[in-house]
């Protein structure tokens, strides 16, 4: 699949996880500003400063996000500020030392924000440093005290959410993944002809509208239609195998032997189409004869058989006003003109 259509996809999470940054920075801050309300009530002024402090980071968060797309620097500011805010809740406990019971909203916010593998790193780490400002004797340092009990409940609760969303985590990031993948194979079936791996006709008439939309006097272009000669002998006479055999080899010459500003695809059966960009009709039927040329000096070998085909080519330059059925059909004509002359050769319109 293309970069440009596999992007499509890519682009609406991208779209979704801003949204949901977005949400959470706002909730936050409005959270945080009504925790700071209740600190000031209860005349904690520490607390009310800290909490001042997060709901003004995460109204930046908001503003960067919502006003500047900044999706990553704004998920960043709202991850690393939560974890300082609930190191500082556990530290400091907050109000009637329930500050801890507010972690269990780092493990779903951590890995989603970044992803199953750094977020439950992040997790670890944390999980270690709560440890180390619960667990360390007030010998050390001071800290809110809490009972043995309510820290082992709280270590084993916060683990549990914590593989609880590591593996909502994982289902979400391979539904993700599947659903890229399918997209690439539609994608694929949609625009590209499974055996030659060569555009589809589908693909190569969108290609020729769109062509025909932008041409111009200055920027003309013209187009090829080829048949491989007595394509129905090489079948009946060494199996459809070496028929597809043979389509798949012309294909690869084909490609070799264009510019890169050229397209061909797979029109129908044994016939290509091949649309050349700022090519007037006496440049393509030097480019139709390379590649009737190219084609008459290969050989398809195959097992014990080397097969030799040779195709017949129609040209006709775009002019103004010619829709895309006309332009088909004056190529076809002189493609049938090619095969009414003995095949082998290239005839304009």
């Amino acid at each position: 699949m293309s970069i440009k259509n596999q992007s499509k996809l890519q682009r609406f999470g991208e779209l979704q996880q801003a949204r949901v940054i977005a949400l959470f920075s706002l909730v936050g801050m409005s959270i945080t500003f009504l925790m700071m309300c209740f600190a000031i009530k209860n005349a904690n002024i520490t607390l009310a400063i800290s909490l001042l402090f997060a709901s003004a980071v995460y109204g930046v968060a908001f503003y960067l996000v919502n006003n500047k797309n900044h999706v990553k620097l704004s998920s960043y500011i709202i991850i690393y500020s939560l974890y300082a805010l609930m190191l500082y809740l556990v530290y400091s406990g907050g109000v009637a030392s329930t500050g801890p019971l507010w972690i269990f909203i780092v493990p779903p916010v951590s890995l989603y924000v970044h992803g199953l593998r750094r977020g439950l790193i992040n997790i670890t780490v944390f999980v270690l440093l709560i440890c180390l400002i619960m667990f360390i004797p007030q010998s050390v340092y001071a800290h809110a005290i809490y009972p043995i009990e309510f820290k082992l409940r709280l270590l084993y609760s916060f683990l549990t959410i914590s593989f609880l969303s590591a593996l909502y985590e994982y289902s979400r990031s391979q539904l993700y993944n599947n659903a890229l993948e399918l997209n690439q194979k539609l994608h694929h079936l949609a625009h590209y002809d499974d055996l030659t791996g060569l555009h589809n006709r589908r693909d190569a008439q969108r290609k020729l509208n769109k062509k025909m939309a932008v041409a111009n006097i200055s920027k003309s272009f013209s187009i090829l239609l080829c048949d491989i000669d007595f394509f129905k002998l090489v079948n009946d006479k060494y199996g459809h195998s070496a028929g597809d055999a043979v389509l798949t080899e012309l294909s690869q010459v084909f490609k070799a032997s264009l510019r890169e500003t050229d397209y061909v695809a797979r029109w129908g059966g044994e016939e290509f189409l091949f649309i050349l960009a700022q090519t007037d009709q006496a440049e393509a039927f030097d480019v139709a004869e390379r590649l009737r040329c190219a084609v008459f000096q290969k050989t398809v070998s195959l097992d014990d058989e080397d097969i030799k085909v040779t195709v017949s080519i129609g040209i006709k330059e775009y002019q103004q006003n010619l829709t895309s059925d006309q332009l088909i059909n004056d190529a076809d004509k002189a493609l049938y003109e090619a095969k009414r002359l003995g095949r082998n050769r290239s005839i304009p319109a």
